[in-house]
């Protein structure tokens, strides 16, 4: 059978933001058990206290969420520079034998200027390529015959350097993630490698993704 404290951790853990606030002291907990307390009684299957989901949310260890953010949180300090682009577009187009040739053909175009931008994000069943607006006549000459999926205008990115310890600790994207969602941005595509993260938002978003990525460094 299961006790309320079980079912009560479990509905929580459902939602990390959730459960981040709590360990923040962002949250009310008369309020949330009160919203809990009907989902727990159905799981129950009797009716339950609201004085008893509210220990058994006090009980609740800060856990998993509290140790990860104080590694984070380090990390994010040692953040190096930012780089904005803008004036970007992208085209995504299904995956075909010649989109490959496009794509070198595309490659070869983009190096003859050395302060362009290119990005290429391949999946399963299409391709993604975010370049320069000003490349955008030739992307449509390339892949004319190709079949197109989407397209977007007003684009930009910002690039930021992470350090080397990145890949030892889980979850630094998802902090970085959390706080522009947070904060209403849209992320249009994200590129990665090693020891970059770029995201691609609006143009009208890239200021105000800046200026959160900012935060972040500073542990504002």
């Amino acid at each position: 059978m299961n006790s309320i404290g079980k079912v009560t951790e479990d509905l929580i853990n459902r939602s990390p933001f959730l459960r981040e606030a709590m360990t923040d002291d962002l949250i009310n907990i008369s309020a949330l058990a009160r919203k809990l307390r009907p989902e727990i009684e159905e799981i129950i299957g009797k009716e339950v206290k609201e004085g008893a989901i509210i220990m058994a949310i006090k009980r609740m260890t800060p856990g998993l969420y509290h140790r990860l953010n104080l590694k984070i949180t380090k990390v994010m300090g040692d953040l190096g520079d930012f780089l904005v682009r803008s004036n970007l577009i992208d085209y995504t187009f299904e995956n075909s034998d010649s989109l490959k040739t496009k794509q070198s053909e595309l490659i070869q175009e983009i190096n003859k200027d050395n302060d362009s931008f290119f990005a290429l994000c391949k999946g399963i069943t299409e391709t993604t390529f975010i370049v320069n607006s000003q490349k955008k006549d030739d992307v449509e000459r390339i892949f004319r015959n190709e079949k197109l999926k989407s397209h977007t205008n007003d684009l930009a990115s910002v690039t930021v350097k992470l350090p080397k310890i990145n890949t030892e600790i889980y979850g630094i994207y998802y902090y970085i993630l959390k706080h522009l969602a947070w904060e209403g941005i849209n992320i249009i595509e994200i590129v990665s490698t090693s020891n970059e993260f770029t995201v691609v938002v609006k143009q009208d978003d890239v200021d105000k993704a800046f200026k959160i990525l900012m935060q972040i460094k500073r542990g504002n």
